[in-house]
């Protein structure tokens, strides 16, 4: 049984493309964002706007996580201004774009549905071409955590203008 187990865990791993899959139903959103070491911006930019213990909170959330490569596309200087303590509420307004209440699952989905985020604007889901979230390509789907799901995605989505 154990054997199976570990199988069935190593396969799952495989399938996903991350070993973040086999250990992260135990670990919450931010430890499992820690862990994965792809996330370091998102993690960094989480803590600047202090919130970590809402990430770490009972939930559940779904988070679309942008990739450290994703940041890295945005406009050169967008990461390091968001970052600066002046700019705190903007950087929170990014971020919380990227959180859906609950726990979706990719199997939730349907082709252009919309989700209210935690930060008030509307995303949209697009099965056209893949999964996308607004502009975003959706690389790796249904990470599960302890208080949510992860999605990652390939590129910072941005909430519209007020």
């Amino acid at each position: 049984m154990f054997r199976k187990t570990l199988i069935t865990l190593t396969a799952a791993a495989a399938i996903a493309g991350t070993a973040v899959i086999a250990g992260s139903g135990k670990k919450d959103i931010v430890d499992t964002a820690v862990n994965a070491g792809t996330f370091e911006t998102l993690v960094a930019a989480v803590s600047a706007a202090d919130l970590v213990d809402t990430l770490k909170s009972e939930g559940p959330f779904t988070v679309f996580a942008p990739t450290d490569e994703a940041f890295a596309a945005l406009p050169e200087g967008t990461v390091e201004t968001l970052l600066k303590p002046e700019n705190k509420d903007q950087l929170i307004a990014v971020l919380t774009y990227h959180v859906v209440p609950g726990k979706v699952m990719s199997t939730d989905l349907s082709d252009d549905m919309t989700a209210a985020t935690v930060q008030g604007s509307d995303i949209t889901i697009d099965l056209d071409n893949g999964v996308m979230v607004n502009d975003a390509s959706v690389v790796t789907a249904d990470i599960e955590t302890s208080n949510g799901v992860i999605h990652v995605i390939d590129a910072v989505i941005l909430p519209p203008e007020a």
